[in-house]
């Protein structure tokens, strides 16, 4: 994708959605760390419905470690993987417990060294809780940037080194949850919906899903 072409594709995802947000809910950068957490290999709205029921009771570590790790299976055994989730998650209470006061860490070398806790996940809450201009490549993200030309590559490292270089600096910061969201709801894996896309004259997919143009009624 050419520069000018991404360029546009960002002023017209920013126009849509010029506040873009994460769909997980959370009030403070601890309780985002626990629902991306969490997210693995789960959707939003799954762990939505578990951390509706956690956080008023435990949204501190030292809270959860109070609860224990059977304590807060009872809470999160909706959630796929919830065994090595709460393991992890009790793990990773201690640590900002005794290393960090109870506070979620604002660098990457920190956030990576917590259990459960990859360059992904560090990726979102650096962006998402502090501002940070990051990019964390899901399989959405991973797709869009392939399919549409903007940041092809093989692996999620390689999209995510290419789309910090090539998204334009005005748009960086809310770019993670544009790219998320366009995958999520436009750009789906099996059934794209280019008919309703707005950047498919940018989109450099060879088999878009448009529709006939003999099938679209004339305006009247």
């Amino acid at each position: 994708m050419r520069p000018a072409d991404r360029e546009e594709m960002f002023r017209r995802l920013s126009d849509l959605n010029p506040a873009p947000e994460t769909e997980l809910e959370y009030d403070s950068p601890f309780e985002l760390l626990i629902a991306v957490i969490l997210s693995a290999q789960a959707t939003d709205v799954g762990v939505n419905k578990a951390t509706r029921r956690l956080f008023p009771v435990a949204n501190t570590p030292e809270a959860i470690l109070e609860l224990g790790e059977v304590g807060l299976k009872e809470y999160i055994q909706t959630i796929g993987l919830y065994n090595s989730k709460a393991a992890n998650i009790i793990k990773t209470c201690s640590i900002l417990v005794e290393q960090h006061q109870g506070r979620v860490p604002e660098n990457r070398k920190s956030l990576e060294a917590l259990p459960g806790v990859g360059r992904k996940t560090a990726n979102v809450v650096l962006n998402t809780a502090f501002g940070h201009e990051t990019m964390a490549v899901d399989t959405h993200i991973f797709r869009v940037s392939n399919r549409t030309g903007l940041a092809p590559g093989k692996t999620p490292l390689e999209v995510e080194k290419r789309l910090l270089k090539r998204v334009p600096r005005a748009y960086l910061r809310h770019a993670h949850h544009w790219l998320i969201l366009h995958g999520r709801y436009t750009c789906k894996a099996r059934k794209p919906l280019c008919g309703q896309c707005p950047i498919t004259d940018l989109c450099r997919f060879p088999d878009k899903q448009l529709p006939d143009p003999g099938t679209l009624k004339p305006e009247t």
